[in-house]
């Protein structure tokens, strides 16, 4: 049970987003901005990233919501898993890699992220604005699981439960009121009809 009383029960962000829409709406913007705006970093890729530091920051909502759109987006399920549980051993390009490692930098403190991390991601061809969006992505996902675990939101009840919230975030993006909290309220309201 959420530490706070919700309007509405809904998992994770999602309650917290529709408990305060004033709030909701500039976080909806933001994640919105970062994972779909514009970037020479695929959506995918963005969303690797969210979900990897979802993962170290043990944030199970966040994790298993991103590692699922991820899954879609590879047409590959249980792809995301593979990669946040050893991501240098994967048959991901050493320029991810190395935005992964400067992202698990930026989660732990920003002030991890050395010179020669730069330097590293740039060897591989990381351009200013790659490291840009990895580190924007890392540090906004250090907020979004803070705030969702900070007030002890659910996540769902089952890992499958993620799999059609995924597809349509594919296809609707983060906006506000957004596709995700229509779609479980929805959900919310057929069960008490």
């Amino acid at each position: 049970m959420s530490y706070i009383q919700l309007k509405y029960e809904l998992p994770g962000i999602v309650g917290l987003l529709f408990n305060k829409p004033s709030t909701g709406k500039a976080i909806s913007s933001l994640a919105q901005a970062i994972l779909r705006g514009p970037s020479p970093l695929s959506v995918m890729e963005r969303e690797l990233i969210a979900s990897y530091v979802s993962s170290l920051n043990g944030c199970r909502f966040c994790y298993l919501s991103h590692s699922a759109v991820v899954d879609e987006l590879a047409g590959n399920k249980g792809y995301s898993n593979t990669v946040v549980d050893n991501p240098d051993g994967t048959l991901l390009s050493p320029k991810l890699k190395a935005l992964l490692r400067i992202a698990g930098k930026v989660r732990k403190n920003g002030r991890d992220v050395l010179p020669e991390d730069i330097e590293n991601a740039r060897l591989w061809g990381a351009t200013d604005e790659e490291i840009h969006d990895a580190v924007i992505t890392a540090a906004a996902f250090c907020f979004f699981n803070r705030y969702v675990d900070g007030l002890n939101t659910r996540p769902m009840k089952q890992d499958s439960d993620y799999v059609k919230p995924a597809k349509s975030l594919i296809k609707h993006g983060y906006t506000f009121p957004n596709f995700i909290g229509k779609f479980f309220m929805k959900r919310m309201f057929r069960k008490f009809a």
